[in-house]
């Protein structure tokens, strides 16, 4: 047993130092960031939280070892959500289904767009009117398309693992488009009341391919001044987020769930609660109480940061969210009421999720 857990921690160890060798790469602090987001108004409600205690099919983007802990035969979830008063539509379906009782496979799509973009290039024709009938409308969207597999560990009790592959194509009208692949890992341990959770995204890094349409922008850039973009590679540096939960039992109907994790990134110093040269932690926790497995009451702390005020001076702000959950035999809706406060960048404030589970297995 001693020898079992001796390797894991090789591994974790060999997995951190290779982390830290990303960081010397010279790359772009937020690429993909729609990955960044999250799904599910649960998470939303524990502010992300979920690396040690996701258990459905959410499992498929915060740790594909939950997948393993589907109680249902089929699982499916769906999100809808709006960023900056309905400009940017936010969208999330993922489908899980399990293959025995040691393994669940899932497949998810997000996407983050903004549609009806106007493209006024012709606006001015060539005899100096505007002739409003040239405008087109386009759309600059982020695609991520995830497939997941999940197992029952056979070498250490209580140990499911899981891995993501994960196929991204960003596009900006037809001006630019990009495609990147990359994958994640995940474990989830459970001893007792205890869980850990571990989380390596893009643990290999993720590539993004661009390539731009010049023939359709050298004009404008001409007459602009700026210089024509080139078809490059961009690179999502990895990062690893850690966790830990514990449940108690309130009372024969009540019960209650508290977890953290640290979200550890190696893209050099972030504004985060504890930051270096080489990689940042931004810690974040959560809570969430139940009655009877079928009502939900959610509550999370993080995003901490350090802002100035409007005298110069230095303060704290930590982002606090709220979120309620109800169970309806096979459905389940999920609310959350983020970014209370306007603490983080994102304006929108309601999310809802619904998820459906068939098939109970007994």
């Amino acid at each position: 047993m001693f020898r079992k857990y001796k390797i894991f921690f090789l591994s974790l160890l060999f997995v951190f130092q290779s982390f830290i060798s990303f960081s010397q790469i010279s790359a772009p602090k937020y690429s993909n960031e729609f990955l960044s987001i999250g799904i599910g108004a649960r998470a939303f409600g524990m502010s992300g939280v979920q690396s040690a205690v996701v258990n459905d099919v959410t499992a498929a983007y915060w740790n594909p070892a939950g997948l393993q802990q589907i109680k249902t035969r089929y699982d499916v979830g769906l999100m809808h959500a709006e960023y900056f008063a309905g400009i940017a539509k936010y969208d999330y379906a993922g489908f899980a289904t399990r293959l025995d009782s040691q393994s669940v496979i899932a497949a998810s799509i997000i996407r983050f767009g903004i549609d009806d973009i106007p493209d006024t290039r012709f606006l001015i024709d060539g005899s100096g009117t505007i002739n409003y009938n040239n405008i087109k409308f386009f759309s600059a969207a982020d695609y991520a398309f995830l497939v997941s597999y999940a197992r029952k560990s056979n070498l250490i009790k209580g140990l499911n693992v899981g891995v993501n592959l994960k196929i991204i194509n960003r596009t900006v009208g037809s001006f630019a488009t990009a495609w990147g692949f990359g994958f994640d890992a995940g474990a989830q341990y459970t001893k007792g009341k205890w869980n850990l959770g571990l989380v390596a995204k893009d643990i290999t890094g993720t590539f993004n391919a661009w390539s731009f349409n010049t023939e359709l922008l050298k004009d404008a850039y001409a007459q602009t001044g700026n210089l024509l973009p080139k078809n490059s590679v961009e690179v999502t540096v990895p990062r690893l987020i850690p966790g830990i939960a514990r449940s108690f039992k309130i009372s024969k109907k009540f019960g209650l769930l508290a977890a953290t994790d640290l979200i550890i990134t190696f893209d050099g110093k972030r504004n985060t609660l504890i930051k270096t040269g080489v990689f940042s932690i931004d810690p974040a926790i959560g809570i969430e109480a139940d009655y009877q497995k079928i009502v939900f009451l959610r509550f999370g702390l993080g995003n901490v940061q350090t802002i100035k005020t409007f005298e110069g001076t230095n303060a704290t702000s930590i982002q606090p969210n709220f979120g309620l959950g109800v169970r309806i035999s096979k459905f389940t809706i999920d609310y959350a009421l983020t970014d209370l406060g306007n603490l983080s960048e994102s304006l929108y404030s309601n999310v809802f999720s619904l998820k459906f589970s068939f098939d109970k297995i007994n």
